[in-house]
């Protein structure tokens, strides 16, 4: 196998196409984003999948069959007036530094054979504690997004994310932007430590205001009230294991 392969599994015709990347990252914001897209969007067309070298050596298993790693672009024809998308997802990103240059290098390369001239890398941005109401913050190649971007409720905070962006996100932003094309990274609010469809929801929100179009959230929402109970529950087994705790203390120290 060459380093990177690119299968052509189907063509699209696309109007104005956008290509939107949800791969896992922190809270697997953008990944859970975007694989709800592909949910809402029954009518998504599988164009490309992208094999690569620097993905985990593994298989996938479905009924015993077995699958190589890879990432998948689908296509969508939006009803509307909205642009047509190309969503991008897959279950790993790349184990290398290189890897990481060459696979969002292919990535915009199959953006472009489709038009693409916008493009938005999603993910999340860790606060290290629950959030019961994440915000969108905003990173662009090109500052003259940025007004129309808060408008649509995205903030702009200094110095944040801390560290910057790493992965295919900000590559998008950074190899991107030297092809000549609009991109913008859009991060959710997580805490970092779970899975957090409520901080993909909100994601999705401002695609659907930027974007024009319209998905339905009860199945973000199901799995959102989910991971409440199990967030409650790990809260609950760190109180009483500090209660514990200071209970053995305090018998030490008497």
């Amino acid at each position: 196998m060459d380093d990177i392969e690119i299968e052509a599994v189907a063509e699209a015709d696309l109007s104005d196409a956008v290509l939107i990347e949800g791969l896992p990252g922190v809270g697997n914001v953008g990944k859970l984003a975007v694989e709800h897209l592909l949910e809402e969007f029954e009518e998504a067309q599988l164009v490309r999948r992208v094999y690569a070298d620097v993905f985990p050596p593994q298989v996938s298993i479905e009924d015993g069959v077995a699958e190589l790693t890879h990432t998948e672009i689908h296509a969508v024809e939006t009803p509307g007036d909205g642009p047509d998308l190309l969503l991008l997802t897959g279950d790993h990103q790349s184990q290398s530094n290189e890897g990481h240059y060459h696979l969002t290098d292919a990535f915009l390369d199959i953006a472009e054979e489709f038009g693409v001239e916008q493009v938005f890398a999603l993910g999340g941005v860790p606060t290290g504690e629950l959030v019961d109401e994440p915000s969108v913050l905003g990173a662009v190649a090109d500052d003259a997004r940025i007004e129309e971007l808060e408008d649509a409720d995205v903030e702009f905070r200094d110095g944040e994310p801390a560290g910057g962006i790493v992965g295919v996100s900000g590559l998008m932003l950074g190899l991107g932007s030297r092809r000549g094309l609009d991109a913008t990274c859009l991060m959710g609010e997580t805490s970092g430590y779970l899975v957090d469809p409520q901080s993909a929801q909100v994601v999705i929100e401002v695609l659907q205001q930027l974007l024009d179009f319209e998905v339905d959230f009860e199945a973000l929402e199901d799995r959102a009230e989910e991971m409440k109970e199990v967030a409650g529950k790990i809260q609950e087994m760190q109180q009483q294991q500090q209660s514990i705790a200071s209970d053995d203390d305090l018998r030490y120290i008497g």
